[in-house]
């Protein structure tokens, strides 16, 4: 579980943190008048944050994940075979779900 808050699958927390940072740059105790530069340039440093932070970690995690040597989806795919004991949804599932 660790592992998808590192990867920053913590979805409630990544839709709702940029309307807060938003309503305290305007309303908040150092705000800023809000007028249309002030508004654009808010949502860019917001929307770039977001778009800096996940590059970096999709880097960072991602990218040193490995199937001896290998990469790409199929390649990771291949890993999750060992966690499929049991009751598991059929293998063409899981691949077209990789895929998609």
């Amino acid at each position: 579980m660790s592992g998808l808050t590192a990867l920053g699958v913590v979805y409630g927390d990544i839709g709702t943190s940029p309307l807060y940072a938003l309503r305290e740059c305007f309303f908040g105790v150092h705000q800023v008048p809000a007028n249309r530069d002030n508004v654009l340039g808010v949502l860019s440093l917001i929307l770039w944050s977001l778009v800096i932070v996940i590059s970096i970690k999709y880097l960072v995690y991602v990218m040193r994940a490995d199937n001896n040597g290998e990469g790409g989806i199929l390649a990771l795919m291949a890993l999750l075979v060992p966690w499929r004991r049991g009751d598991s949804p059929p293998r063409v599932v899981v691949l077209t779900l990789g895929l998609f």
